[in-house]
């Protein structure tokens, strides 16, 4: 019998974290998916049927509290925000940046074979926008971090996918993208929208990637 894995989701409510967290659930090299949530998670969001599910309330203001639950295989963070709803520059950062840097600070105490979490299309530390500043200091910050050798991120453009929350720019941008998907090629092939669940999916394939030996960095989707 092969080997069972062990994961936490991070962001596990989140568009593309609701899709990790099924895959997890479904795939058999995986016998415990924990997620750390904010708040309860709702009896009907996942299906479980061989009960593999760890829901954990935790205080993200005291995230360092929780190293423990980060005894595992494979940590996928999903954590993210925007503008808009974090009411702040700082606030932003403090989820997008602080709350992912120390999940890997965590995941690395721990010694987990590997991290992969969520960046994005055109992150860049020297970035003139913030958001793809703070992008771009995060994967600097993290990849610079010794030891924590297996770490990846993946860089989607927009997100396709039902969202809880109302965000009008990118309900424009799903309205449009089976018109703007097709003209999306060579140099502008990174760009294009990409769905939540093929997002979810490269990031669990990039933990077999790692585990053979690779160490990729800022994969498109």
């Amino acid at each position: 019998m092969s080997k069972k894995n062990s994961a936490i989701v991070l962001g596990a409510t989140g568009l593309v974290g609701r899709e990790v967290v099924s895959l997890l659930l479904q795939d058999p090299r995986y016998d415990a998916v924990t997620v750390l949530v904010r708040r309860p998670l709702s009896a009907s969001m996942f299906d479980d049927p061989e009960n593999k599910l760890n829901p954990v309330v935790i205080d993200f203001e005291q995230f360092q509290d929780y190293q423990g639950y980060f005894s595992v295989n494979h940590v996928y963070c999903c954590l993210g925000t925007t503008l808009k709803q974090a009411g702040s520059k700082s606030a932003f950062r403090k989820v997008d940046f602080e709350y992912v840097h120390i999940a890997a600070q965590l995941a690395r105490a721990q010694r987990v074979d590997s991290f992969v979490w969520i960046s994005s299309v055109g992150a860049d530390a020297t970035s003139s926008s913030f958001y793809l500043r703070v992008k771009g200091e995060l994967e600097n910050a993290i990849m610079r971090m010794p030891q924590l050798e297996h770490a990846s991120a993946v860089r989607p453009s927009l997100l396709l996918g039902d969202r809880k929350d109302s965000r009008p720019m990118e309900s424009v941008g799903q309205a449009l993208a089976p018109v703007i998907k097709p003209l999306m090629v060579g140099p502008l092939k990174k760009y294009k929208p990409v769905k939540a669940g093929e997002v979810a999916r490269k990031m669990i394939s990039l933990q077999r990637f790692i585990n053979d030996g690779g160490q990729p960095l800022g994969i498109p989707v």
